[in-house]
């Protein structure tokens, strides 16, 4: 399952709390793909891998005293024509 997560720093994050996201992704199972900070109404766009929704969760939970986010599951466009009939 691949999932794209917008993210907001609640505040400006340390250098300990910037580490933490990758190891908290991997304890619960998933990986990152991509990351990126960026400009605009989000702070930083991550594309992450995971065995299923429940590991995903758990990761999110434990991250949210150093930032708000928006998850979304990520489906390839080639696999999405397919189920939509193209």
């Amino acid at each position: 399952m691949i999932t794209i997560t917008l993210a907001k720093f609640r505040r400006k994050p340390t250098a300990e709390e910037l580490q933490r996201p990758r190891k908290v992704i991997e304890s619960a199972g998933g990986k990152i793909i991509s990351a990126y900070w960026t400009l605009g109404r989000f702070d930083a766009v991550f594309t992450t891998e995971w065995p299923d929704e429940k590991a995903a969760m758990k990761a999110s939970t434990q991250l949210t005293d150093i930032a708000s986010s928006e998850t979304m599951v990520a489906i390839p466009r080639e696999e999405a024509l397919k189920l939509a009939g193209y």
